[in-house]
């Protein structure tokens, strides 16, 4: 069973985001309010995603700056994030800071995205940006 940690979603989008992976990928889904807490259990566990909001609902954190803390961390850089948005801009930064491309929570359940996560999770790095338009919020 795969790992999943979901970092700084709101409740109601981390209930949909469980229940998306779980409708199609055999996985298991952690929660963590903040990059502390997300770091803590990074350390303690292997997880095969880590998917980073772009705004923490918690604190407020950037979660740019997670992917760069986790980037920069000798034991942390190979694990694969992506960064939830639906803003290109944001999604482009992540992708400049090693996060693979992630999607927006208005993409859950879309084909494409469906086997763009397959291909994450059969070992295949995803290629496609899947962001959206800017009016559009996260």
């Amino acid at each position: 069973m795969k790992q999943i940690l979901s970092v700084g979603q709101c409740g109601f989008d981390h209930s949909a985001i469980v229940r998306f992976f779980r409708n199609h990928f055999t996985v298991n889904v952690v929660t963590a309010a903040t990059a502390a807490e997300a770091v803590g259990l990074l350390r303690q566990r292997a997880f095969d995603l880590v998917l980073v909001n772009r705004q923490f609902d918690a604190d407020g954190d950037e979660g740019l700056d997670l992917i760069d803390c986790l980037k920069a961390d000798p034991g942390l850089s190979a694990v694969p994030v992506m960064l939830i948005t639906n803003f290109r801009e944001y999604a482009e930064q992540a992708i400049s800071k090693g996060a693979l491309p992630g999607f927006g929570k208005s993409e859950l359940g879309s084909p494409e995205l469906v086997s763009r996560l397959r291909s994450h999770f059969q070992g295949a790095r995803p290629t496609a940006i899947d962001a959206h338009d800017p009016g559009e919020s996260d």
